[in-house]
């Protein structure tokens, strides 16, 4: 009897902590956890970014638009990353540092850039993990075209390679945020979902 109850307790703790997992994360994929907390900061900081931006003219998401659409950044850039890690791909912070100042420079200097980057509803906090996902990209297109694929399915190809390796790491949505497209590689909307991440509407 004493085993008995041993073992239910050792279940329901395990069931309660699956449950704070899922209660903290945002995403899970496979072994890998995006925090409601790092969501959050990332809302919090393009909503920050947004003031002093003349946002009149851009197309900005709000609400639960908005936490989908950077939760989506999340896991498409750490696909990416799981993708460079199979194929030995690797970003060094030279590369890093060089395509950033590049952008930069493009832009017409960091003022210009800072609305470049509002305008593409991309964190500064997250800037270097875009650049690092752009890399990732280039050397994968690389890839491909040495191969024999041509400039015009590269983009196919690449899109299958996200599909089939979310497909493997299985990705597993927060409700509040909605659910896991594997055929759009997007987050659609569900009834439960309710926007646990606060961003409020902007006026612009």
């Amino acid at each position: 009897m004493k085993k008995i109850v041993l073992a239910l307790i050792a279940v329901l703790s395990l069931a309660t902590l699956t449950a704070c997992g899922q209660a903290n994360s945002a995403a899970t994929l496979g072994d890998i956890t995006i925090s409601q907390a790092k969501l959050q900061t990332t809302v919090d900081t393009l909503l920050k970014e947004r003031e002093g931006q003349d946002v009149s003219q851009m197309q900005l998401e709000t609400g639960a638009d908005l936490n989908r659409s950077q939760l989506r950044f999340l896991i498409i850039a750490t696909i990416f990353d799981e993708i460079a890690k199979e194929l030995k791909l690797e970003v060094t912070k030279t590369e890093i540092a060089t395509t950033s100042q590049n952008m930069i420079s493009q832009s017409g200097g960091e003022a210009a850039f800072a609305g470049n980057l509002v305008a593409a509803q991309i964190a500064s906090s997250n800037f270097e993990t875009y650049v690092r996902a752009i890399i990732i990209s280039d050397k994968l297109t690389a890839a491909l075209q040495s191969s024999g694929v041509s400039e015009e399915e590269v983009g196919t190809r690449i899109s299958e390679l996200v599909t089939a390796k979310a497909k493997e790491m299985k990705i597993t949505i927060n409700p509040r945020y909605g659910a896991w497209d594997y055929e759009s590689g997007d987050i659609v909307a569900t009834d439960s979902a309710s926007g646990a991440v606060t961003s409020p509407t902007t006026t612009e």
